[in-house]
């Protein structure tokens, strides 16, 4: 089994050509060629990542966030890209990233997302052509806005969240994996008196009538597509050594107090 296998197939799912022009999903260290004997999925490519692969036997390292978000001047210990990236050309460890890529997919991030608040009829909430950001459906029933963030924090297993003033009645809803605040407007222009995301700004809050914000944190919106990821490669390739990392549950870098 060859890099290219692994990445091909998560291409698939998951195609390079719909990222963002921002989005550096692909192939960051290694070489397509490399031989592979494992597969370690995780959600963002740490050092305690690569060191978790290695012990694993694993020579590939499949996460959402890509490992280079912008050029590299300098490889300096200390610094925790550089970190990562030193270990992984030291130990022949191949890292591959699905970031915009599995967002724009409704089997990928936001699909997710809608699916575990089991909404109903759910559709790409920005489609460009079968492809897009967030996505988009309806409640079995409508809930007041107090009741839907007692059903958000108990799907999400969340501590606590943040909202916007509750609203009355919440039928339609519009969710988008991490940083959303881009996709207000869109989810607005759906119909949706809810819109669930994460990184969302101060100002945003202050929000109209009949429409109510939620952020639930980036780690908690994002954090399923480890377990779709590995699903994927799996089902591809059953006979294959394809392990999550064993570190998920306390790889998220915000604390809460």
């Amino acid at each position: 089994m060859r890099v290219k296998d692994i990445t091909a197939a998560i291409e698939r799912f998951a195609p390079l050509s719909i990222q963002e022009g921002w989005d550096n999903s692909g192939l960051a260290v290694g070489s397509p060629e490399d031989e592979v004997h494992g597969v370690l999925v995780g959600f963002d490519c740490t050092k305690e990542l690569i060191d978790e692969a290695v012990a694993e036997g694993c020579d590939l390292v499949v996460t959402h966030h890509p490992l280079i978000f912008h050029g590299i001047k300098k490889l300096c210990p200390g610094d925790p890209v550089s970190d990562a990236v030193i270990a992984a050309v030291r130990a022949g460890v191949a890292v591959y990233a699905a970031h915009t890529t599995a967002d724009k997919v409704l089997a990928g991030v936001s699909g997710a997302m809608a699916r575990r608040l089991g909404l109903e009829e759910i559709t790409i909430l920005e489609d460009e052509g079968g492809y897009g950001l967030g996505a988009v459906g309806t409640l079995p029933e409508p809930l007041s806005g107090e009741e839907a963030a007692v059903l958000v924090k108990e799907k999400f297993g969340l501590q606590g969240l943040r909202a916007s003033r509750p609203v009355g009645r919440i039928g339609r809803v519009a969710v988008c994996g991490g940083s959303g605040s881009s996709e207000i407007g869109a989810a607005r222009a759906a119909g949706a008196q809810l819109y669930i995301s994460a990184d969302i700004s101060y100002h945003h809050f202050f929000t109209p009538e009949g429409f109510m914000v939620m952020d639930i944190g980036h780690f908690e919106s994002e954090v399923e597509i480890v377990d779709i990821l590995s699903k994927v490669i799996s089902e591809n390739f059953p006979t294959f050594a394809v392990r999550k990392s064993g570190n998920l549950g306390r790889s998220n870098p915000v604390r809460y107090f």
